[in-house]
């Protein structure tokens, strides 16, 4: 068997940095297992310069909507904010769809997510997914957060009292710990093992540490040892899950029933990226839409034989 695949990096226009994902544009007649040896091939140095911690299989398509699948090297998850983003600019690049094409509609496991393509001078530059809709959670118990901080290897006392703590979902659940300083959240050195425990204790994929840079600008970096990820360079389901939570606790400023922020992310991997979200809300506050903005460049392509 022969299978095209591209490497994509998202988050960002430059090669190398942001988050990879490989894009497979026809996983048609493809099996489940065949898939999963797929992305944990993928996700092996050896086959690349860098690895790719996950792969979007595109099974079907009519017209503008096309059915996927999200795969990590060790499982098959519901949804990959990075890899949506980077199918989606790719898709329109690829001439998948008619040249100028503004929305394409990825069929999830959670959702009907539309992206829409926005071009410059005639070339699509940059992709705006809707997430998944934001859900919430109740905040854990002190004692709780007081262990993931151990365990995130810091101390309480360096933990932003005027940030939420929370679990929110925008794709995926995740656990949301505010720092004081961006320096701080580059200074975590998690214990893997127990963050694991952890993660299925409290039923989230990925634990995400943030600081704030700014009244609109965060630095975040992702834990997802749970999905066989130590750390996700760039993540886009995480990052719009933090701005609901944010823009929910009235912690951002607001301009006409919307908020938006942006999250830099990957410092600490040495490959940079950037997120933009949008979250509408309504009269009660409560966020209704998130939007997830970026990005996305071509790295590699390749083909994979058996």
């Amino acid at each position: 068997m022969k299978l095209p695949y591209l490497l994509v990096d998202a988050f960002t226009e430059t090669p190398g940095t942001g988050n990879r994902a490989a894009v497979i544009l026809d996983a048609r007649g493809m099996s489940w297992e065949e898939m999963m040896r797929v992305a944990q091939r993928l996700a092996a140095p050896a086959e690349h310069e860098r690895k790719s911690l996950e792969a979007v299989f595109v099974t079907h398509w009519e017209g503008p909507a096309f059915w996927v699948r999200f795969f990590t090297a060790t499982r098959e998850i519901e949804f990959a904010g990075h890899a949506a983003i980077a199918l989606g600019l790719t898709l329109v690049r690829e001439g998948r769809v008619p040249e100028g094409t503004r929305f394409v509609y990825l069929k999830t496991a959670v959702d009907t997510v539309p992206i829409e393509i926005e071009y410059q001078d005639g070339v699509p530059y940059r992709a705006i997914m809707r997430a998944p809709a934001p859900r919430f959670r109740d905040v854990p118990p002190w004692r709780t957060v007081e262990e993931v901080t151990e365990v995130l290897g810091a101390n309480e006392r360096y933990l932003h009292r005027g940030l939420p703590v929370g679990i929110a979902f925008t794709g995926l659940w995740s656990l949301f710990v505010p720092f004081v300083a961006p320096g701080l959240v580059d200074e975590l050195e998690p214990d893997m093992a127990r963050l694991t425990a952890l993660c299925a204790r409290l039923d989230v994929a990925t634990v995400h540490a943030y600081a704030p840079l700014g009244p609109r600008t965060f630095y975040a970096r992702d834990f997802a040892p749970a999905l066989g990820i130590p750390e996700d360079p760039v993540t886009g389901s995480a990052n719009g899950a933090l701005a609901a939570l944010l823009a929910r606790a009235g912690v951002v400023p607001r301009r006409e029933g919307s908020v938006e922020i942006q999250v830099l992310q990957g410092h600490r991997l040495g490959v940079p990226g950037t997120v933009r979200v949008r979250v509408n809300y309504g009269a009660t506050g409560e966020p209704y839409a998130v939007y997830v903005g970026g990005g996305a460049v071509l790295a590699h392509a390749g083909v994979l034989e058996d």
